[in-house]
């Protein structure tokens, strides 16, 4: 049984960084084809009328595809795994293409969503066809889908013991003593692939061992800074969207995906036309902040952080398939860059604004999708810097704890897609708790962060 699972885990390792290094390459090259040549560059160029088409009929595919195969949406692992112990849920090799095919379609037609939960989502179908092949116990299931996340992270961020954290933090806790070896196996395999085609996040103005004390109150002061930006982004997706989703929508059930299709394209249109850097997944956005040499205006940074927010709120209710991972990532890199070049300009506190840019990335993320060791060592992994370690380490915990106190964040939060017509007892938005019953969408990469149809008033 063990040299079984050594061998399905060097397996799926290998497996998943090809498989993710061909989506990952599969969204580069429609990219550049939706958009002739680099969409940054070329945007200004192509016509408004385009811009608002192009990503209004990508969505409206996507959903197509979404309505003949439902498997093809994210859900979080967890539900996977349950759904296929219970033999509620088969992932044949059909639904792993159209997945990959649904989540390129959407990233290239710049909706802001991510790469990581299709990559986990990839990783955990193959892992789920090796644990077939090599005929391992049912019980395993669980075990398989865990390594087959962590290599889709590992190869997706070309970072090993992230993608380790992240299976051990969302699905794989209760398997840590006996099988994490086999989840680090799985996690450097599907690396190596992955660095050998793919660009990591890496953080080049690392100081390494050393702590800045002078730092110390600038980060303090960051804690309530970012927490109102979280409240923004929780606000916009859990208060209005759903309000709009769960009541002003609730006599259009059966066009529901549709409209928000709609009203996805043109948003994702309108941030194409006004700001080209607020859409798309934020890899290259995150990269730039936390690594360019030159000082970006503020007005342009706060310009892109809230078009970042609307469009990832609204890209989750249209449907379109990838994960906020990465995207919650770029929003925090934004909002730790904004606020030191507000120090820098405004006081004569001397931030660095790259630090506190990789320091909002991780703390953003690990807040809203409730993985705070995932954000550690991601923090550690992408910069080995003690003044980004500790003070994501410290900043994570507090900013939840006061994200905690008016809203319920969970790893479980679902939109509404086809849902019967809610109930007369589901109508009271006056509690948070209340809210939660009717609404509940996992932020968790995978994410958890998968949209899946649910009963109104179930919990």
């Amino acid at each position: 049984m063990i040299a079984k699972l050594l061998i399905a885990s060097i397996i799926t390792g290998l497996i998943s960084g090809f498989f993710i290094t061909f989506y990952s390459l599969l969204i580069t090259f429609l990219t550049y084809f939706f958009f002739t040549g680099d969409p940054i560059k070329t945007i200004p160029t192509l016509p408004v009328w385009y811009l608002y088409l192009l990503p209004t009929v990508a969505i409206f595919i996507v959903n197509y595809i979404v309505s003949k195969d439902p498997n093809v949406k994210e859900y979080g692992l967890n539900e996977v795994a349950d759904s296929i112990v219970a033999n509620r849920m088969k992932l044949s090799l059909k639904t792993l293409f159209l997945k990959i095919f649904a989540s390129a379609l959407s990233l290239s037609s710049g909706f802001t969503v991510g790469t990581e939960g299709p990559s986990a989502s990839i990783g955990a179908m193959v892992a789920y066809h090796i644990h077939k092949w090599f005929s391992l116990p049912s019980m395993l299931v669980k075990m398989m889908i865990s390594i087959g996340a962590s290599s889709g992270i590992a190869a997706i961020f070309v970072s090993p013991v992230t993608g380790i954290a992240f299976a051990v933090e969302i699905i794989a806790y209760q398997f840590i003593k006996q099988y994490i070896g086999y989840l680090i196996l799985a996690s450097f395999v599907a690396f190596s692939v992955g660095i050998y085609f793919l660009e990591p996040i890496v953080f080049l103005h690392s100081q390494g061992r050393g702590f800045d004390f002078s730092l110390l109150l600038p980060h303090l002061f960051f804690v309530p800074f970012i927490t109102a930006f979280i409240y923004f982004y929780l606000f916009l997706k859990k208060r209005v969207l759903s309000f709009v989703d769960l009541e002003i929508f609730s006599t259009f059930a059966r066009y529901r995906n549709y409209i928000f299709a709609l009203i996805g394209g043109s948003v994702i249109g309108t941030i194409l036309t006004i700001e080209p850097h607020a859409a798309f997944s934020g890899h290259t956005l995150v990269l730039s902040l936390i690594n360019s040499d030159e000082m970006i205006p503020v007005g342009v940074i706060f310009t892109i952080l809230i078009l970042r927010i609307i469009g990832t709120t609204v890209a989750i209710y249209a449907n379109a398939v990838g994960g906020i991972f990465l995207p919650l990532m770029s929003i925090g890199a934004l909002v730790g860059y904004g606020y030191a070049e507000m120090l820098t300009t405004y006081t004569s506190v001397a931030a660095e604004p790259f630090y506190f840019a990789a320091v909002g990335a991780a703390v953003f993320m690990g807040v809203i999708m409730k993985l705070p060791l995932t954000a550690v060592i991601l923090a550690l992994e992408t910069t080995f810097d003690y003044n980004v370690v500790i003070a994501t380490g410290v900043s994570v915990v507090l900013v939840e704890y006061f994200s905690q106190l008016y809203f319920t964040i969970q790893r479980r939060n679902v939109t509404r897609a086809d849902r019967p017509k809610k109930s007369p007892e589901s109508t009271t938005p006056s509690k948070e708790v209340s809210e939660e019953k009717q609404v509940e969408k996992t932020d968790s990469e995978h994410d958890g962060n998968k949209k899946e149809n649910r009963e109104e008033g179930k919990e």
